[in-house]
């Protein structure tokens, strides 16, 4: 009898062919640390991607289909899992030895953590605030998008290297159990790209669950490689997919208040908040249209 891996692995690709590849030599060298399957969702690449996962990476389970988002695109791979535990990784990222063991092993040891990421470091040294952040209330919302003042937002008043509970980890690390995810129905197929994974926080809290932010280890990201956001990336992204990937990153916010902060608030807060979101994403669309390059 074939034992089943503890940890299954979900990287959703889209034209990254070069750095997938990278995330999976980095993966190979962690294979001792923990038994874990590696199961690739191809979202319509057009760079040979799946034919490279084919050729150089023949134990990795490769899914293909129509590039449907970042939900749908993880989701496909949920029938495909055997681990009880499950991680979602960006293509654009490398895994140093030791942190998959770590995670792994805190998650186990607390049971009452449904859901925890690592430390992400960017090209530059620096570290991903996406890493660790607040739900967007009104109030943190509009700091941030019309002051630009995220401190609240990106927890930047308690220090990077504590491991701490938040609100929210980034989907580029996103380490949790196969029961808890099934139990709140995976990514919200309601969005495209951003906001499913600040989504499947509020809904794995509302489990009465706690989200970690654990920093003792770390990985490497690049950040925006799929998108054309990445200063260190560049590869050929049609205008077309730019434009659509900045427009649902602002429908994200309208999706996420929408269903989860709706209730909270007065109908006047509401209103506004919508408001400001809709002309946000009028900014946005006039800014690409004809300030883009």
């Amino acid at each position: 009898m074939i034992n089943k891996p503890e940890l299954s692995i979900i990287i959703l690709n889209y034209n990254t062919n070069k750095l997938l590849q990278d995330c999976l030599n980095s993966l190979e060298k962690c294979k001792k640390e923990i038994s874990f399957e590696v199961i690739v969702s191809d979202n319509a690449s057009s760079d040979g991607s799946a034919e490279m996962v084919r050729q150089k990476f023949p134990g990795v389970t490769l899914l293909e289909g129509p590039n449907e988002g970042f939900s749908k695109g993880n989701n496909r791979a949920r029938k495909f899992i055997q681990g009880q535990m499950v991680l979602f990784l960006n293509p654009d990222t490398k895994v140093n030895k030791g942190t998959l063991s770590a995670t792994a092993a805190y998650l186990k040891a607390h049971k009452d953590v449904g859901a925890l990421s690592c430390k992400l470091v960017l090209p530059s040294g620096e570290i991903d605030k996406d890493a660790r952040r607040r739900f967007p209330t009104p109030w943190i919302a509009l700091k941030r998008l019309f002051f630009g003042n995220g401190r609240q937002y990106w927890y930047e008043d308690v220090k990077p290297n504590k491991i701490q509970e938040v609100d929210a980890i980034q989907g580029a690390f996103f380490l949790t159990r196969k029961k808890v995810l099934d139990k709140v129905g995976w990514f919200s197929e309601e969005y495209f790209f951003n906001g499913e994974d600040l989504d499947l926080c509020w809904k794995i809290k509302k489990q009465d669950l706690k989200i970690i932010y654990y920093p003792n280890v770390f990985i490497y990201h690049l950040k925006g490689a799929s998108t054309g956001k990445s200063k260190f990336w560049k590869p050929k992204i049609a205008p077309s997919h730019k434009l659509r990937v900045k427009m649902s990153a602002v429908e994200a916010m309208e999706i996420f208040y929408r269903k989860n902060l709706w209730p909270n608030y007065p109908l006047i807060v509401n209103w506004l908040v919508i408001a400001g979101i809709k002309t946000f994403k009028l900014f946005r669309w006039f800014k690409f249209k004809f300030f883009s390059r």
